[in-house]
C-alpha cells in the first residue's frame, strides 16, 4: 500500500497550498472511491483509490520529471526576485511546487535541461559517481588543432590548478565542435577551451547520458519525460 493524507495529495496534485486545501476538503470538495470525505488527515492509498476534485479524477504522480529545451538568457533557478527563472517557463499544467532544475546551465548557454521535484532522481543525475556525460555542441573562436584532443582526454587543468576529468572532443566542422564531460565545474567548458586559447561563443547541452534534445522541442518549451526517456539518461 501507498498510504498518504489527504490533504498532502490534494495540495500536491493540484498546486493548492495546503490550508486550502484542507478547506475545500471540510467543505466536502473531495471524493474517494466517490464518497465525500471531509477529513484532511484521512491516509487513503493513492494507488488504489479514485480520488475527485471538482469532478475531475486525480491521476496521482509522486514526482514529475520534465525535459526543457532552455533558450538564452534564462537562469537555471526556481525562483529569482528580478530575472526570470527556468521554472518560470514551466506551463500551468506541469506546474507543482518544489520544482527546481537538476544541475545547472549557465545563462547564455541553451539546450537540454531537466526539472523536477524528485531530490534522490536529481542527486542520481548529477553524482559524479554516475559518471553520466553530458554532451555540448560548441562554437568557437578559433579551429581545433590535433593536439587539443589529447589535451582534453588526459584532463585539461584549468587556470586555478583544478584539474577537469577526462573529456571527449570531436571537431564537427570548421570552429564548431562536440564535448562531453561528466563533472560539471562553473563555467567549465568555457574555462577549458581558455586554457588551449580558444573563446566560446555558442554553447547548446544536446544530450544527458543516452538522452538527446528532442528535435521537436523548441526553445523555451518542456514536456513531461517518459520512462523510457528517464532510463536513456543512465545509459551513457
Amino acid at each position: 500500500m501507498n498510504l498518504k493524507r489527504l490533504d498532502k495529495i490534494i495540495s500536491s496534485q493540484f498546486n493548492i497550498s495546503r490550508s486550502i486545501t484542507k478547506a475545500i476538503i471540510h467543505r466536502g470538495k473531495v471524493k474517494v472511491d466517490g464518497q465525500v470525505v471531509r477529513d484532511p488527515s484521512l491516509q487513503v492509498d493513492v494507488d488504489s483509490v479514485c480520488i475527485e476534485y471538482k469532478g475531475q479524477v486525480l491521476s496521482y504522480k509522486e514526482h514529475i520529471y520534465i525535459i526543457m529545451n532552455k533558450p538564452k538568457g534564462v537562469l537555471s533557478a526556481s525562483e529569482d526576485k528580478s530575472r526570470e527563472t527556468v521554472v518560470d517557463l514551466v506551463p500551468p499544467e506541469l506546474f507543482r511546487q518544489g520544482l527546481f532544475p537538476v544541475g545547472r546551465l549557465d545563462r547564455d548557454t541553451t539546450g537540454l535541461l531537466l526539472i523536477t521535484d524528485d531530490g534522490d532522481f536529481a542527486h542520481m543525475v548529477i553524482s559524479p559517481k554516475k559518471n553520466i556525460f553530458k554532451t555540448y555542441k560548441v562554437l568557437l573562436d578559433g579551429d581545433i588543432t590535433e593536439d587539443m584532443f589529447e589535451q582534453f582526454e588526459k584532463g585539461i587543468v584549468l587556470a586555478d590548478g583544478t584539474k577537469c576529468r577526462s573529456a571527449k572532443l570531436k571537431r564537427v566542422c570548421e570552429n564548431t565542435a562536440e564535448i562531453k564531460i561528466s563533472e560539471g565545474k562553473y563555467h567549465q567548458i568555457k574555462r577549458m577551451f581558455g586554457v588551449v586559447g580558444l573563446g566560446v561563443n555558442e554553447l547548446e547541452r544536446v544530450a544527458l547520458g543516452g538522452l538527446k534534445l528532442p528535435i521537436n522541442l523548441g526553445a523555451g518549451e518542456c514536456r513531461e519525460l517518459t520512462e523510457a526517456e528517464k532510463n536513456q539518461i543512465f545509459d551513457n
